[in-house]
């Protein structure tokens, strides 16, 4: 089995910064892509960033891009989103989804194409 954590979500104000981590653990993976997800109030789960298992392939949202930045330590088994310039639309709960993959370039965008789930970390942006 596979643990997926989040952490590193909190308050901040608009315009402000926060740094989400993404741990996975459990079963010895032997190499896996990462992405990073949102669902706001009222709103469907809809993809934020992914970085494929090498980290040299990384893909945005229109909506984060040149203001979130995804990358990955994998001596840590850890993905990093970093946030900036944060607005009140970015309020959501953010999850990060892992799959197992053979092709070490490739991202995915995809929520059904993820394999294991963590449970969130609430991100909320205040005007």
């Amino acid at each position: 089995q596979v643990q997926v954590v989040e952490s590193g979500g909190g308050l901040v104000q608009t315009g402000g910064s926060l740094r989400l981590s993404c741990a996975a653990s459990g079963r010895t993976f032997s190499y896996y892509a990462t992405g990073w997800f949102r669902q706001a109030p009222g709103k469907e789960r809809e993809f934020v960033a992914a970085i494929s298992w090498s980290g040299g392939k990384t893909y945005y949202a229109d909506s984060v891009k040149g203001r979130f930045t995804i990358s990955r330590d994998n001596a840590k088994n850890t993905v990093y989103l970093q946030m900036n310039s944060l607005e009140p639309e970015d309020t959501a709960v953010y999850y990060c989804a892992v799959v197992e993959t053979a092709q070490l370039m490739r991202f995915y965008i995809s929520e059904y194409e993820y394999d294991y789930w963590g449970r969130g970390t609430q991100v909320t942006v205040s005007s």
